[in-house]
């Protein structure tokens, strides 16, 4: 074959060794170029550099991202498919081959071709260091001459498929819609992992593109709401797949910009999957706010729900339980060995003392008369104190009776309240408190009142046990709150308001709690005690102002009640303020009545 210019790049000749398969293609920019080359010197020997061949592995460009040897790109953009050619190239091209046969030959041996470089250009590097560690690559930096490359293409470069940081802006948006319906079909067979990718790759080249928009505009806008479908699709994969966490990420993120109800749906679906009951409630409530349509389903998920965390509920009491009674026999058994084990000890000690005197017997029994009358008074001493301390051991000082037989007494009330040790109490406390807050969901107050009180006997019996003024019995107290307001709630809901009114005020002296004031405030509106109700309600309004629309709407209540209580009783406007004010029916003369009266009876006391 003759020499031919390529068009546009002097210094470079071509000859086709062997002739490629149909037209000359077009290759778009990011294409990637996959082919064999071999590098040799422009010498009578025609010396071989390089050959990829003998490394094992050809070489890949792509196409417009700038390679450091530029003439190889339109050198390999000028063959055809299954071509092979060689190119003779003038010094000004191969300025920079040292540096690329370098990289490619440490990357052939597995190495980082940037190990051991500086933060400067390759020529830097050359420069700083001297030499590339190959003595021919240093001959060719030192002495720039023409070097031939033989080069052969590998495979179509257009079956490859490129990476979105390879496309263009409309490359991006036109790969998009097929991403989608592929992922759709992909979905149709159940494929759900391979459709999850499909999805996820077009929201990435769309938000690569949004990035590039300014916030605000139209086409910010716009390609904010092609992502949608594509993000609820791909939360639905998620789903499909138990991948809950994922779906409650990708959806919350969602909702933040868009407020849709599929995106709330999905997300409540991945709530109750994994028992977050409140969350899943709230976003089931949400779905049916915004599509009335939709109310029917989200009653049939509630109760679906409600069904499953009761399941739950049963299923982790009965594991509770059966640990604890294996716990308590385990417990019992050591107690028994620990008791089996100090028998022994006493009898073995008995023992001892036993031979003791045996022997001691033997020896004085060889002793003279006179230490034998010395023995049988200090015998007589003996015997005295044994005597004496034998009436000490059967009637002992009443003091000492006492406290053995309180201790007795608190001993037999554990064992009736609880029978457990502080661990297994405490463990009992939080599992009653759990059921009890069960109960109240399920609207059983009479029972869940019941689980309440139980825990507050259980906590009232530790706190007994401990420091007033230590740090466990400030811990048991802070336990104690909860499950007091929880036990006033019920209390309320039974009608039972004289008992949330006691509780509550017992709780009010060592808590300044705003929900235990609004609580005995309702209890005092329900018994119909106006002055203490309006008290405790302008305190928790005091304590907590968001409180202020409840407190106004429960005070509307109480004033229709009242006036009901007095047109029953026949009584109007002014008999009921003279009974509470007096016959002058001014308020500030009413209180300065009181406070006279008061005083006087202080004076008379």
């Amino acid at each position: 074959m003759e020499e031919t210019y390529l068009l546009n790049y002097p210094g470079v000749k071509k000859k086709i060794l062997a002739g490629g398969k149909g037209p000359l293609p077009h290759f778009p920019p990011g294409t990637k170029l996959v082919f064999h080359f071999q590098t040799l010197l422009d010498n009578f020997e025609r010396t071989v550099i390089d050959d990829s061949r003998l490394a094992g592995r050809p070489a890949e460009i792509f196409t417009g991202k700038m390679f450091k040897m530029e003439i190889w790109e339109p050198m390999l953009t000028s063959m055809r498919v299954g071509e092979v050619a060689e190119f003779w190239c003038d010094a000004i091209h191969t300025g920079l081959y040292p540096i690329v046969s370098k990289g490619m030959r440490l990357i052939a041996q597995g190495k980082d071709p940037l190990e051991g470089q500086k933060h400067m250009c390759g020529m830097g590097n050359l420069f700083h260091y001297h030499s590339t560690g190959f003595p021919e690559l240093d001959e060719i930096m030192r002495n720039p001459q023409p070097l031939i490359f033989i080069m052969e293409q590998v495979g179509d470069p257009l079956s490859y498929h490129r990476e979105s940081w390879m496309m263009e802006k409309d490359e991006k948006l036109q790969t998009v819609p097929v991403l989608h319906m592929q992922g759709n079909a992909l979905v149709k067979q159940k494929q759900f992992r391979e459709a999850a990718s499909k999805y996820k790759e077009a929201v990435l080249l769309l938000k690569t593109v949004q990035s590039r928009e300014m916030p605000g505009d139209v086409d910010y806008i716009n390609l904010g709401r092609m992502i949608v479908p594509l993000e609820l699709n791909y939360c639905q994969c998620m789903l499909e797949l138990e991948e809950y966490y994922e779906v409650i990420e990708h959806t919350t993120e969602l909702l933040e910009k868009h407020k849709c109800v599929k995106g709330y749906y999905k997300r409540a679906k991945a709530h109750a999957a994994v028992w977050n009951e409140k969350e899943a409630r709230r976003d089931f409530s949400m779905v049916a706010q915004l599509d009335i349509t939709l109310a029917a389903l989200v009653r049939r998920e509630l109760k679906a729900l409600s069904e499953r965390i009761k399941e739950k509920y049963w299923e982790e009491k009965e594991q509770y339980w059966n640990m604890l009674e294996k716990i308590e026999g385990n417990s019992k058994e050591e107690e028994e060995e620990e008791e089996e084990e100090g028998h022994d000890d006493e009898k073995t000690a008995k023992d001892e003392e036993r031979k003791k005197k045996d022997s001691e017997g033997d020896l004085e029994g060889g002793a003279t008369a006179t230490k034998a009358g010395e023995k049988n008074d200090s015998s007589e001493i003996k015997c005295v104190e044994q005597e004496e301390s034998g009436e000490e051991k059967v009637t002992p000082p009443e003091g000492f009776r006492e406290e053995e037989s309180s201790s007795v007494v608190e001993l037999d009330a554990c064992d009736k309240i609880a029978g457990k040790d502080w661990q297994q109490m405490l463990r009992l406390v939080m599992l009653l408190q759990s059921e009890g807050n069960f109960l109240i969901k399920e609207q059983h107050f009479q029972e869940a009142s019941a689980k309440f009180k139980e825990a507050l006997e259980y906590v009232d019996f530790l706190q007994n046990k401990v420091d007033q003024h230590g740090e466990d019995w400030e811990s048991l107290e802070k336990v104690r709150l909860p499950l007091s307001l929880n036990l006033s709630q019920c209390m309320l809901e039974l009608r039972r308001y004289q008992e949330v009114v006691e509780l509550n005020g017992r709780l009010l002296r060592s808590h300044e709690n705003c929900k235990a004031v609004y609580q005995r405030a309702r209890a005092h509106a329900a018994l119909r005690n106006e002055e203490e109700a309006r008290r405790d309600f302008a305190t928790v309004e005091k304590l907590d102002p968001k409180f202020k629309p409840f407190v106004r709407q429960e005070l509307k209540m109480l004033g229709e009640h009242m006036r009901t209580t007095h047109a029953l009783q026949n009584k109007n406007y002014w008999e009921t303020t003279k009974e509470k004010w007096g016959p002058s029916g001014s308020k500030t003369e009413g209180l300065v009545r009181k406070k006279n009266s008061s005083s006087a009876k202080k004076a008379t006391e």
